[in-house]
């Protein structure tokens, strides 16, 4: 079965103007958060998902370190573009 992910929150974590990088913190709707790192060089680029260790990861259910959302960074940074959660900053 093919997880289906939900992104229902986005909030800017922190960002450096000099380098073009932003964090953001995601939120899914199963609770899962995870870092989102854009490049915005001069548009909006995903280059990196990593969970955040808050619960287990809802692909593998591993409550540690894993890389299974890096596998989907694809999808999710569709997600965030077709809701237009990045709003300018």
């Amino acid at each position: 079965m093919a997880q289906k992910f939900n992104i229902t929150k986005l909030v800017l974590a922190d960002r450096s103007k000099e380098s073009g990088l932003y964090h953001f913190v995601a939120t899914m709707s199963d609770n899962t958060q995870c870092r989102m790192i854009y490049t915005r060089n001069p548009d909006w680029k995903l280059i990196d998902v990593n969970r955040l260790l808050t619960v287990p990861c809802p692909i593998c259910r591993k409550d540690y370190y894993c890389n299974c959302l890096a596998r989907h960074t694809d999808e999710l940074e569709r997600q965030v573009a077709d809701k237009q959660l990045i709003q300018e900053v």
